[in-house]
């Protein structure tokens, strides 16, 4: 399954990218995080879906700081090749 997940609230500064990086390494979830423009964060998730599901469990708590206000998916296609999970700047 692919999925593109989009978290807002307090994500920035706080460490998120590298909790979730951590998590989906953890899972063996391939794809990227990025900070979005708009304040929020936005992954490309490729996994088995009960891996997906786990993962998303784990994002909506975040890492210690950070403030979870909404967390939206879609299944999504595309067509490139994922080796990991990479955090993108």
């Amino acid at each position: 399954m692919n999925y593109e997940i989009k978290i807002t609230g307090k994500v920035q500064g706080v460490g998120f990218r590298y909790f979730a990086h951590q998590k989906a390494t953890e899972i063996g979830i391939k794809g990227w995080v990025k900070n979005s423009r708009d304040g929020g964060v936005m992954i490309i998730a490729r996994g088995d879906e009960i891996d997906l599901t786990t993962f998303m469990d784990y994002l909506q708590i975040g890492p210690v700081r950070a403030r979870v206000d909404n967390i939206s998916k879609c299944n999504t296609q595309f067509s490139i090749k994922l080796e990991d999970f990479a955090i993108k700047y």
